[in-house]
């Protein structure tokens, strides 16, 4: 485990912002590695596990249009849950992620280790897509730590 978490914490806690996720592929795993650290609740809000493409709809208001026309693993609904989660919870900054972790699922466009992520920081999104290689763990394990660092790179500095 990274020592992003710890320094998420500081730096939200200087900021006085609290975050949220939205997570598909992790399935809860950004979260959790948040949430490990004591004190947490202090700067993490709250967490949305929308692994199926109904929960993004309902949790999150990810549009069923943009779903079917741009696919779940897409940059139009990494956006959508990140915008999702900034509006259903009391976060400034929010991080999602849709991809295939494998290791079936996968397609010629959107092969196995594919992975889209979006940031919304205090309004300002922005998206990246990676395509990681190993298992379905090390897919999972590399987005997780990716979000996290993505996070860092992003938030305001403060000092």
């Amino acid at each position: 485990m990274s020592d992003s978490p710890a320094q998420l914490a500081e730096r939200f806690s200087t900021l006085k912002w609290q975050m949220a996720t939205a997570e598909s592929c992790t399935g809860g795993l950004i979260s959790a590695s948040c949430t490990d650290l004591a004190g947490s609740s202090a700067w993490f809000d709250r967490g949305f596990v929308t692994y199926s493409n109904d929960a993004k709809i309902q949790m999150l208001g990810v549009p069923a249009e943009l779903i079917a026309a741009q696919g779940a693993v897409s940059e139009a609904v990494a956006q959508a849950m990140a915008i999702g989660a900034i509006y259903r919870s009391k976060a400034q900054v929010s991080v999602a992620v849709t991809g295939v972790a494998g290791p079936s699922g996968g397609s010629p466009e959107k092969p196995v280790g594919t992975v889209w992520f979006g940031w919304c920081i205090n309004g300002t999104i922005t998206t990246e897509l990676k395509h990681f290689e190993g298992s379905r763990e090390q897919v999972r394990q590399a987005t997780v730590a990716h979000a996290l660092e993505g996070l860092l790179i992003r938030l305001p500095l403060v000092s």
